[in-house]
């Protein structure tokens, strides 16, 4: 039987090397390649709204120009976080005009854990804004979203790169995975040491995900950077876009793809 779509994009995710799916984005377009469906996690599920939404690639990244994390988080009383993330869900708000997932033009899967039973969690329907917040929302360093009763948090606990999620119902998936190394060095602080530990995890739980995909691209060069570094927006997005170029030279069938 044919797959419900043609092109599938799974976008990992990666902190502010998410960026680096603008970037593909990008290359992909140039080249009239366009996803029928997009699945992502944390970085790569707002990536993924914002660009299901209609926002271009270079609109997703000039919109984090200049910007730094703080004006996305406010710090608070620890208690299930360290810091709100009442500013991000505002900015989503602001930029992402559709109110619930079965709106967007671009069919998006946005992928969270519950932390309440412990399970991955798909969403494919529902408000939006909460639902992509709750797939970016890093235990520990930010306090839980709360949906219908339930506490969500980041998809990358147990699966930071999803595709298997549109595996069966897409001809050729396109994979972009920018977390695919363990930085060897690492700060010793609170932030650096939940990065790091999160690396791991990731590289464990992408292992499956990676052979999945007809076209996989890993963007080696983002892991240098720290996870919320925004001022490196630029330099990803660029990385993103270079890499997507190289593959496409070895996949030259997709161009051909109607």
């Amino acid at each position: 039987m044919a797959a419900k779509y043609n092109i599938g994009l799974a976008l990992s995710g990666g902190g502010v090397k998410g960026f680096a799916h603008a970037g593909a984005l990008m290359a992909l377009e140039e080249e009239g390649i366009k996803p029928d469906i997009i699945s992502g996690t944390s970085s790569g599920a707002v990536v993924g709204a914002l660009y299901s939404a209609g926002h271009s690639p270079v609109d997703i990244c000039n919109l984090f120009k200049n910007k730094e994390f703080n004006d996305f988080v406010e710090f608070t009383i620890p208690k299930s976080g360290i810091f709100s993330t009442a500013g991000f869900l505002k900015f989503l708000k602001d930029n992402i005009k559709y109110k619930n997932l079965e709106d967007l033009p671009i069919p998006l899967f946005v992928v969270a854990t519950n932390l309440d039973i412990g399970e991955s969690m798909i969403f494919r329907e529902g408000e939006l804004h909460k639902r992509v917040m709750a797939s970016a929302c890093v235990p520990v360093l930010f306090n839980p979203i709360d949906i219908n009763g339930v506490k969500y948090v980041d998809g990358g606990i147990f699966k930071n790169f999803p595709v298997s999620p549109i595996r069966e119902i897409c001809n050729t998936v396109i994979g972009i995975n920018a977390s695919p190394l363990v930085s060897e060095k690492y700060s010793k602080n609170i932030v650096g040491i939940a990065e790091r530990s999160y690396h791991f995890m990731f590289r464990a739980n992408t292992i499956e995900d990676k052979r999945m995909c007809d076209v996989l691209v890993e963007v080696e060069s983002v892991m240098q950077y720290r996870t919320f570094d925004l001022n490196k927006v630029d330099v990803i997005f660029w990385q993103g876009y270079q890499k997507m170029k190289e593959e496409l030279k070895k996949h030259s069938s997709l161009t051909t793809i109607p």
